[in-house]
């Protein structure tokens, strides 16, 4: 684990590499001398934010333990077409490792430059972006880093570190006010979905002290804002855009969550250049 960042690299980058090396990488055993040295520049070739160096250094250093990998910027950078790091070692494990390395710095700086464009977007409303559970199978600690490196904050990890009731959870516990009263006691967040402003004077009825707003237009939600008048915390969810997100900020929500962070971001334009 990289001290600071709270995510496994290694653990992702031996996976990635057993998925992609397989029993050898044929080609450059072939092209390539085993005792060949190479500099390569790892490269940013579109403006965005940074994200991601940890684990590149980490496929390198897998593949060769001897090599030496220089950082030229940081994880949260914003920057424009510029050389990102540095890595000196066996060509072969330059070579083996470029893939692999890519496929982690392009899509979580892909992830943490859409989520500075939402976080942006929100300046000044007060309104904190949040990402979901729409991750990569395998790769949600990582992109749940990306998140946080775009500047927007966690929402639950996973299953066991917070309690959100949605709409199948009450059609299963028979109801808002069934599923807070069997909740009651229990020692972690409870956070409960509501799909209109009767489903919302229900949860405030019961007791719950944050509400989930599922695909409420604008004005509903302003209305909820009110109705609400600061007895629950409020989180906006379902269909987020950055043609939308303003204007949910500016109904007053306390939190919108976003999908799109991680399930629709493009990963950005890197390359590694052998020198």
């Amino acid at each position: 684990m990289v001290v600071g960042t709270g995510v496994d690299f290694e653990r992702v980058v031996r996976e990635a590499l057993a998925e992609d090396v397989g029993r050898g990488d044929v080609t450059t055993e072939a092209t390539v001398d085993a005792d060949a040295t190479c500099r390569a520049n790892v490269l940013l070739k579109e403006p965005g934010v940074v994200c991601g160096l940890p684990a590149v250094e980490a496929v390198f250093r897998a593949l060769d333990t001897e090599a030496c990998f220089e950082a030229l910027a940081a994880d949260g950078d914003e920057l424009a077409r510029v050389t990102l790091a540095r890595v000196d070692g066996s060509a072969r494990a330059v070579l083996t490792g470029e893939r692999t390395a890519l496929n982690l710095l392009g899509r979580l700086s892909g992830i943490a430059t859409l989520t500075r464009r939402f976080v942006d977007a929100v300046d000044g409303t007060g309104a904190v972006i949040l990402d979901t559970r729409k991750t990569t199978p395998g790769l949600r600690a990582l992109e749940k880093y990306a998140v946080r490196c775009g500047g927007a904050q966690n929402h639950r990890f996973g299953l066991d570190d917070g309690i959100l009731v949605k709409d199948n959870h009450l059609r299963a516990a028979g109801g808002i006010r069934a599923a807070a009263d069997r909740l009651r006691g229990a020692r972690l967040a409870i956070e409960v979905e509501a799909e209109s402003l009767d489903d919302l004077r229900e949860a405030l009825a019961a007791g719950v002290e944050s509400i989930l707003l599922d695909n409420m237009p604008s004005a509903t939600m302003r209305e909820a804002v009110e109705l609400v008048a600061g007895r629950a915390t409020l989180e906006a969810s379902g269909g987020v855009s950055l043609e939308t997100v303003r204007e949910i900020a500016e109904t007053g929500v306390d939190f919108i969550s976003v999908g799109a962070l991680t399930h629709s971001a493009r990963s950005l334009d890197v390359s590694l250049e052998v020198l």
